[in-house]
């Protein structure tokens, strides 16, 4: 079975609630490509008001979850309390996380090219034999997302 390209859109701490706003609605109203799996993941402040927003088969990620299932962990979010939001994805292992926060990574599953993907970039990445898609970083807050999503159309 041939696994569908997947571009995610990692807003990591930026925007605010009219610019992210006005990005779902532009996404909303693209001609995206069908084939491609789209998936963005703003600050947990604006999970929920713009997955009521997202439409066009955009879905919503968080940016992070804790392993436990509760508990007296501050500012932390299970993985059992995004599903019970309908949160179905969440971006695990990212190299800031890493980095910051000595976090290891589970064993991955699909290959996501989370380089510097730009609307330049993002064809010859995407031809990259075992390349699954894309998190894009800064490019997923800008009207180039729109190019990148449909890399495959």
């Amino acid at each position: 079975m041939t696994r569908k390209f997947f571009v995610g859109g990692n807003f990591k701490m930026n925007g605010s609630k009219e610019s992210l706003s006005k990005l779902v609605k532009a996404l909303n109203e693209a001609s995206l490509d069908p084939n491609t799996e789209v998936v963005i993941a703003p600050p947990s402040l604006y999970l929920l008001s713009l997955q009521e927003q997202a439409q066009n088969g955009v879905q919503v990620a968080a940016q992070n979850a804790y392993f436990k299932e509760s508990g007296a962990f501050t500012g932390e979010i299970s993985p059992v309390q995004l599903k019970d939001a309908g949160i179905n994805w969440v971006v695990l292992g990212h190299s800031e996380r890493r980095s910051y926060f000595a976090e290891n990574v589970a064993e991955a599953i699909r290959i996501i090219y989370g380089g510097s993907v730009t609307g330049a970039s993002c064809g010859e990445l995407g031809a990259q034999p075992d390349v699954d898609g894309f998190l894009v970083g800064g490019a997923s807050l800008k009207p180039e997302f729109i190019d990148i999503i449909n890399v495959k159309k």
